[in-house]
């Protein structure tokens, strides 16, 4: 089918793509048709196909685009701090900052992850876990710092504690982004027993 007059790749290529996180975060994916996710850009169905081969490349490449962003972003954002408890400080409020504004991408990024085909699953596991040893090893560089017996565990519980502003987290509430992320740079430090934050005043 021919593309609809006026369409053009580098336009409708990331209109489909913003359709499909947003019906992918209001209804999941299992349940959004790419009939629905054409509806929701305005062309026909067949259209779609002149973008994305399938449903699951969409899946896919919103998650893939969001890690890789967010690997640029925390290679821009994230140099190497002189205290492992400053290089915490930073990530935490980088990780906060950066997901408070894309909370639809975060929440298919975790709760569709078992939606993905086997070999494409294996690629996001890939870029998680170059995220994840970011972290890792501001723990393990800190261990004269931080009080941490698996830094690995201990890496998994912090992100999760952090990703998880985005459940609850509104515009319209009594705290500021910068407020939470003060909390939550606090919290991290008591998680991994910052001496630096624990020690007697």
């Amino acid at each position: 089918m021919a593309r609809k007059t006026g369409s053009h790749s580098e336009i409708t290529g990331p209109r489909i793509q913003d359709a499909a996180l947003k019906l992918f975060a209001r209804h999941g994916y299992a349940a959004v048709s790419m009939r629905q996710i054409a509806a929701e850009v305005g062309v026909q169905a067949g259209a779609l196909y002149n973008y994305v081969p399938h449903k699951q490349a969409l899946l896919f490449e919103l998650m893939r685009g969001h890690m890789v962003a967010l690997l640029d972003a925390a290679d821009a954002a994230l140099e190497p701090a002189a205290r492992p408890d400053a290089a915490l400080e930073g990530f935490v409020r980088f990780h906060i900052g950066y997901h408070l504004g894309r909370v639809d991408l975060v929440f298919i990024s975790y709760m569709e992850l078992r939606a993905l085909e086997p070999e494409n699953f294996s690629v996001i596991e890939a870029l998680r876990g170059r995220y994840e040893d970011r972290l890792e090893a501001i723990l393990s560089d800190g261990k004269d710092v931080f009080d941490v017996k698996d830094t690995k565990l201990a890496t998994l519980a912090l992100i999760a504690m952090l990703t998880g502003v985005t459940n609850w987290f509104r515009e319209s509430g009594r705290l500021s982004p910068e407020g939470v992320a003060d909390s939550y740079v606090e919290m991290a430090r008591r998680m991994v027993r910052s001496k630096e934050v624990l020690k007697p005043r």
